[in-house]
């Protein structure tokens, strides 16, 4: 059970991770977090409607729907060009109707995302090395099968983990940050990749679970073999 349990959970934190690495823009339905903008105003019966999705890569924005006195203004949606460590231009501030709000949110992201693409890297060199498990050819080739994945996979592990709480407290600064800055024009929601973060964390340390229980069990199997 456990030689195919542990690849098994290495391959599905892998995949998680995968998708969080190619969030906004590459894939943009995966993202960190989302800010909407919905301004109503009785000045001319106007109203302004935008949204900005957050990822590892860059941001997507939403089309821009202005509406002044019944006329609709409609804005297409765009993206920023994908790379780390990206920085905002004023199509953010416009759609957001914010001001100073860019820069604060630029300054965290250089350092809090750099571990997510690392941590995918280290996964997938755990992930190889499981496979082995799978062969079977004796109980000490299992056995070294098993200590391998679980070096590596500890080390996967350990990044995993880091980074899903990178992300739980990069999200919630620029949650706190847009709370006091927006005075409330602004609407936040977490995105699915921090859930996904969390997903892989937990499918690691289960595999190293599962990893430990089957080194226990190769030993097990060879001290009986010696006792016959």
């Amino acid at each position: 059970m456990f030689a195919a349990l542990t690849p098994l959970l290495i391959f599905v934190a892998f995949l998680l991770l995968l998708l969080v690495s190619l969030s906004v823009p590459v894939i943009k339905s995966i993202y960190l977090f989302r800010l909407t903008a919905n301004i109503n105003a009785s000045l001319l019966d106007s109203r302004a409607t935008g949204s900005a999705r957050f990822g590892v890569w860059g941001y997507c924005l939403s089309a821009i729907d202005v509406s002044i006195i019944g006329f609709n203004h409609n804005s297409p949606a765009q993206c920023s060009k994908a790379k780390l460590g990206y920085t905002f231009d004023n199509n953010v501030e416009m759609v957001l109707r914010v001001n100073g709000l860019t820069d604060d949110v630029s300054r965290a992201i250089t350092t809090a995302l750099v571990l997510h693409p690392i941590a995918c890297g280290f996964t997938f060199l755990a992930l190889l090395t499981s496979l082995f498990i799978i062969r079977r050819r004796g109980g000490n080739v299992s056995r070294l099968a098993y200590l391998v994945t679980l070096g590596t996979g500890l080390l996967a592990a350990v990044l995993t983990t880091i980074v899903f709480l990178i992300d739980v407290i990069f999200v919630a600064i620029v949650r706190h940050r847009v709370n006091n800055e927006s005075d409330d024009s602004l609407n936040f929601d977490w995105g699915n990749a921090v859930w996904m973060a969390l997903g892989a964390t937990i499918a690691l340390w289960g595999a190293l679970v599962g990893a430990c229980a089957g080194i226990f069990n190769c030993g097990r199997r060879q001290k009986d073999v010696n006792t016959y």
